[in-house]
């Protein structure tokens, strides 16, 4: 073992550094607070006397909350994550067929197993000509990730809408990874995960044009879900959201990835950001040359830093993303792919740090 590698046992882990935000990111002090305050109001929405009613009131006041943070103008029903967001839509939306991108996350594929999957380019784009002629056989439901968990590709969601509505189909936006940082996209529906952008986790919604386009499914939430509804972390979600409209991350943090991104290019890694059609800022993959990602999660996390290896609902299993694979990424250099993911909280430091230590071990 080498004097650098041997350092890496002697850091202390005092001092960590979180960069795995796709994962999930820190409850915001602002979602902190109006939980705090939803909680020392608590009472059953639904329920008729004066408590309930009061509950009611900053239940409604957070969905106003949520549509202007957004800039939705549809419906939204609050739920407990975008898991329960994804079984609602795909499961009670008025439409035919469900078509599914094969870079989805896991709770759309496992809320439609029977779906028709489509494939994408090597870029991670959605292969237009293949949806064109999926969506003529019967009038669809479309599900498409706004930005990959894996990757931080953006798929283009307006010419996926425009293929969607031509033959009359609905178009479901994934947007756990993309609300709260970028506009929402052109859809009928949309997923919102409130824990990847420092809202509470276990809550989220689902967005709605119009009701008519899901049938009833419960007997809260206008009838759409099930369950006492959540007034605390209804409040949170909307304060979190609030706050990240004053800028979800300082422009500069991130600069010191630029020069990162040279670096690994000369030492024939991969910086996965150059081959996608529409890389993003907040989430990177990348691929040391000569280790593995299972051996870099590991020697990071003995660094002091939390990293990944593709998304946290398959990261535990340190097998090779399906997404890289659906990509048809070379497979010793997917073997070699982590993720780092920055998160409203992160610091230039941390953003340094991690750099630093990516090159120290690219040169062990």
């Amino acid at each position: 073992m080498s004097i650098k590698s041997q350092s890496f046992r002697a850091r202390t882990i005092a001092n960590r550094i979180y960069l795995d935000h796709a994962a999930t990111t820190p409850l915001h002090p602002a979602a902190h607070a109006a939980m705090e305050e939803g909680l020392a109001h608590w009472a059953n929405p639904s329920s008729p006397h004066a408590e309930g009613r009061r509950a009611r009131r900053l239940l409604e006041d957070a969905r106003e909350r949520v549509k202007k943070a957004l800039g939705w103008d549809g419906e939204v029903i609050f739920t407990s994550g975008a898991s329960e967001a994804a079984a609602l839509a795909l499961g009670h939306a008025k439409a035919g067929a469900r078509l599914v991108s094969t870079v989805e996350h896991d709770c759309i594929l496992q809320a439609s197993p029977q779906a028709e999957q489509l494939p994408v380019l090597g870029n991670g784009a959605v292969d237009h000509e293949n949806l064109a002629e999926a969506v003529r056989r019967e009038r669809p439901l479309v599900a498409a990730q706004h930005i990959n968990s894996e990757t931080g590709n953006r798929q283009d969601l307006a010419a996926i809408a425009a293929i969607t509505h031509s033959e009359g189909g609905l178009l479901l936006a994934d947007c756990a990874q993309s609300a709260g940082k970028f506009d929402l996209p052109p859809c009928d529906m949309a997923i919102v995960s409130a824990h990847k952008f420092g809202g509470p986790i276990g809550s989220g919604a689902l967005l709605v044009k119009d009701y008519a386009m899901l049938e009833p499914s419960g007997g809260q939430e206008r009838g759409y879900r099930r369950g006492t509804e959540n007034m605390p972390a209804a409040l949170g979600v909307a304060a979190a959201l609030e706050a990240c409209a004053d800028g979800y991350l300082a422009p500069d943090v991130l600069e010191p990835l630029d020069a990162l991104a040279g670096e690994c290019r000369r030492i024939g890694g991969t910086w996965l950001s150059d081959r996608l059609a529409d890389p993003t800022r907040y989430i990177r993959a990348i691929a040391m040359p000569a280790m593995s990602a299972t051996a870099q999660v590991m020697r990071f996390d003995m660094a002091g830093i939390a990293v990944s290896q593709g998304s946290a609902c398959s990261s535990g299993t340190m097998k090779t993303s399906r997404v890289l694979e659906a990509m048809a990424l070379d497979p010793a250099i997917a073997a070699n792919t982590i993720r780092v993911s920055f998160g409203w909280n992160t610091t230039r430091a941390e953003v340094e740090r991690f750099c630093a230590v990516w090159l120290e071990l690219a040169d062990a």
